[in-house]
């Protein structure tokens, strides 16, 4: 199955690079192959240290910059802004989920809630048309919040 998805998302890739007059570098296609390696959200850095270690392929923090650029505008790559940090995630045959950040400690939880999902679905939305959302909820984490206890 992940090497369905795997192979579905290069070719989506191909196609978007073709469209828009892209060169396919092989390092699009590894930052690519490794995004979908990743399960949940990652940052820049975790990205480069993973392909340093993991795949043994070096790339330049700003062609990853770029490459994730391009990934978000192929609808392969989802960015989040959690906080002051950006993070991503693969966006190809993601479960809708929904987020909770730690206000505290910056921690980011996901969860699914059927209630939510159907509420949500059965939002009517004067003349537009939803493709995905995302939910963000803001707090303190449990760990956060037994210190805070522990504090007063």
């Amino acid at each position: 199955m992940e090497e369905n998805i795997k192979e579905t998302v290069k070719q989506i890739l191909t196609e978007y690079l073709q469209k828009n007059g892209h060169r396919k570098t092989p390092e699009r296609y590894a930052i690519l192959e490794t995004i979908y390696s990743i399960k949940g959200h990652f940052d820049v850095d975790e990205l480069y240290s993973y392909m340093a270690e993991k795949e043994k392929f070096r790339v330049s923090r700003a062609t990853l910059y770029n490459t994730i650029i391009l990934l978000i505008d192929a609808g392969l790559v989802i960015k989040h802004q959690f906080g002051n940090t950006s993070q991503y995630e693969r966006s190809y045959n993601n479960e809708t989920h929904h987020h909770m950040i730690c206000t505290c400690c910056g921690r980011v939880s996901e969860f699914e809630d059927d209630h939510l999902k159907q509420a949500i679905a059965l939002t009517k939305l004067k003349g537009f048309y939803a493709s995905h959302y995302s939910l963000y909820i803001y707090g303190l984490c449990s760990k956060c919040m037994a210190a805070k206890r522990k504090k007063k």
